[in-house]
């Protein structure tokens, strides 16, 4: 088996690999050996077929399987022999097979880039000391005061003004027809000054009193964020059915126990503290992680390989469309497409990459390994997120075991960290007070 290696760059390699004659030759004996087993021929017996009538009727398809089988098997045996490690699918355009010939291909492929060790010991680090403020609290227990407001119609007879929340029936037309993207829309409701259908449709809205109805010219802009309807001329039907006010509840215990599961105001202000500090714990945590990355990457530049920054753009983005698909929102209404998400979480996916590789290295330096007790405690990590009992997650894992590798190695990663941690000086911060800008400051 003769190969060569070409660099391109540091993790990507063209290889050129040439099967010898006498492998072809073999080859493609062998398979016109077990065709002629098989072969029905019109006018001649199984197994009596000349080799010269199958290679008319079957040379294509048969110096095809052959080509694939030689690929495959050579460039396993390329990559045993060169010690590649290589990462992603090879590129391999093939070429004609020809009998009588030596066969010989390219393939292009990435490996994972050569790295140096890594210095870890002593990183100079900053911990900020984040504390959950009384107005941080006071905005929660708004924000949950605002999810238990009640909608009722107002009692005195009065047209709609600003800020007024309103329920209607309206249906969009295209030069006076109907509109798929406006169709009749019933019982719809919305606060007069949000636009949520447009600024416009609010505007005429006011001065409109419940029972009456009107009609809203609206332009919308050439660059609207539903592609659909920018730059078109719509003429909206709108029948106003109720004006209505809001009415929230008083922040006291009865409001506390309309949640479900709290006895008390003070029960409720002590599980806001309580998600708040695990929130700011967090908050700690990714800045102590970015500090100790930055501290790597400074230590050694390197290439990533481009198929690994695909394969996570595409896990960051499906996970960016669940959590549009959880929040009732669509990429469309957001004026999002694939492209435009592959462009803002690219340099998010490249990050990831290289940040899966440096603890890579450092687990290999380090030799970290994962004991029983460590996998059985990632177990319970697990299951505690997820509100399961363990018993669970170690049945998926044992049902699905080509992904434990994948579940040590993020087990890996996190022991990695914490020894950098466990090696760095940590000094403990205030956070920095925000200071107005100076426009905002008072004569």
């Amino acid at each position: 088996m003769n190969f060569s290696v070409e660099d391109q760059s540091a993790v990507k390699k063209k290889l050129t690999i040439e099967v010898p004659l006498e492998d072809v030759t073999r080859e493609l004996d062998n398979a016109y050996k077990e065709l002629k087993k098989n072969a029905k021929v019109k006018g001649f017996r199984p197994g009596k077929t000349p080799r010269s009538v199958l290679e008319r009727l079957y040379g294509k398809d048969v110096r095809a399987d052959v080509s694939s089988r030689l690929i495959q098997d050579s460039f396993i045996e390329v990559l045993k022999e060169s010690e590649m490690n290589v990462v992603g699918m090879p590129d391999i355009d093939p070429p004609e097979l020809k009998a009588g010939e030596a066969f010989t291909f390219v393939a292009t492929v990435e490996v994972n880039p050569e790295l140096e060790n890594y210095n870890i010991d002593g990183f100079q680090l900053k911990k900020t000391l984040y504390r959950a403020t009384d107005e941080e609290v006071d905005a929660q227990l708004q924000m949950l005061r605002n999810n238990l407001a009640r909608m009722v119609p107002i009692e005195e007879d009065r047209p709609v003004a600003d800020g007024d929340y309103v329920v209607v029936d309206y249906e969009g037309l295209k030069d006076g027809k109907p509109f798929a993207e406006t169709q009749r829309t019933e019982n719809f409701s919305m606060k007069i000054g949000d636009g949520m259908i447009h600024p416009d449709i609010d505007a005429g809205l006011i001065g409109l009193k419940a029972g009456e109805s009107t009609e809203v010219s609206v332009q919308f802009a050439d660059d609207y964020f539903n592609e659909k309807l920018a730059g078109l001329a719509i003429t909206f039907l709108i029948d106003l059915k109720e004006i209505r006010e809001q009415h929230l509840p008083e922040i006291d215990d009865e409001m506390a126990k309309r949640l479900g599961q709290f006895e008390s105001l003070d029960d409720l202000k002590a599980k806001i503290n309580e998600n708040l500090a695990m929130g700011y714990t967090k908050r700690q945590e990714q800045e102590l992680n970015e500090q100790v990355f930055t501290a790597l990457l400074d230590q050694q530049e390197f290439e990533v390989p481009e198929s690994m920054v695909a394969h996570e753009l595409e896990n960051i983005v499906a996970e960016a469309k669940q959590k549009f698909a959880y929040h009732n929102t669509s990429m469309e209404e957001l004026g999002l497409d694939d492209e435009q998400l592959n462009t803002n979480y690219r340099e998010t996916a490249v990050n990831q990459v290289r940040r899966h590789m440096i603890l890579g290295k450092i687990i290999s330096q380090e030799s970290l390994a994962i004991s029983d007790e460590e996998l059985e405690s990632g177990y319970q990590e697990m299951a505690d997120s997820f509100n399961q009992p363990v018993d669970v997650i170690k049945q998926f894992y044992a049902q699905n075991p080509e992904r434990i590798d994948v579940f040590k190695h993020a087990l890996l990663e996190k022991q990695a960290i914490k020894l950098i941690m466990d090696k760095s000086s940590i000094e403990e911060v205030e956070p920095e007070l925000e200071t107005p800008a100076e426009d905002d400051k008072t004569e």
